[in-house]
């Protein structure tokens, strides 16, 4: 009787322990998926921002300085960072 006691009480023991990992994961991956989401629309502002501006700064460049096409460069790498961040947790 007390050998399947302290199974009982082994077996309650290993499914509490699993049952709170899978809850502490479960919160992590909707965290994770709530952070994805923040970032996705803080990029896709930016994304639309250089959309709209990609086109007068090819017609620009001509005529403009060099920092122009440079900040033009250095937003469209840190888009394409954010995405990449954001591929890497979904």
């Amino acid at each position: 009787m007390k050998l399947r006691k302290m199974q009982k009480k082994k077996y309650e023991k290993m499914f509490e322990q699993v049952k709170q990992e899978r809850d502490e994961i479960v919160l992590k991956t909707h965290l994770l998926k709530a952070d994805a989401k923040d970032e996705w629309h803080k990029v896709d502002k930016q994304w639309e921002h250089f959309k709209s501006k990609a086109g007068q700064v090819g017609k620009e460049a001509k005529g403009a300085s060099g920092d122009v096409s440079a900040a033009a460069k250095l937003l469209g790498e840190e888009i394409k960072k954010s995405f990449q961040r954001i591929r890497k947790t979904l």
